[in-house]
C-alpha cells in the first residue's frame, strides 16, 4: 500500500516504514507530522482517487532531521562576449519516516478496537 501526498507545493510517494525527502518544514527533529492532502491511496482493488483530494484520510510520519542537498552548479556563459557567471545552491529539505498511512475503514475499525478494551 502507498500513498501520494500533496505539502510544499509538491507531490510524492510514500509508503510505511520508509523515508522521505521533502521541502523543509518548521518542525523539530522527533515530533509528529500529519499530512491531510492525499490524492491517492494505492491498495490493490481498494485504490482511492480523491477529488482533489481523499477524504477522511492521513498519512502520519516523524521528522528524521533537517538537511541541505547537494549542491547546484549553475553556470552562464554568452558566447564572445566574456560573460561568465558560476553559482552554487544547495536546498534545505526534512527527512521524514512514514510511519502509518490511514484510510477511513483502517481508522473506524481502529476506534472500534480501542473502544472494546
Amino acid at each position: 500500500m502507498f500513498a501520494i501526498i500533496e505539502t510544499g507545493g509538491k507531490q510524492y510517494q510514500v509508503t510505511e516504514g520508509r523515508y522521505v525527502d521533502i521541502e523543509l518544514l518548521e518542525d523539530e527533529a522527533e515530533s509528529k507530522v500529519v499530512f491531510e492532502n492525499i490524492i491517492m491511496l494505492v491498495n490493490g482493488k481498494k485504490s482511492k482517487v480523491g477529488q482533489p483530494y481523499v477524504k477522511n484520510a492521513s498519512v502520519e510520519g516523524t521528522v528524521v532531521k533537517h538537511g541541505k542537498a547537494k549542491k547546484v552548479i549553475v553556470y552562464k556563459q554568452r558566447a564572445k562576449k566574456g560573460y561568465r557567471k558560476k553559482q552554487g545552491h544547495r536546498q534545505n529539505f526534512t527527512r521524514v519516516m512514514i510511519n502509518k498511512i490511514r484510510t477511513s475503514a483502517k481508522g473506524k475499525a481502529e476506534e472500534a478496537a480501542s473502544e472494546e478494551e
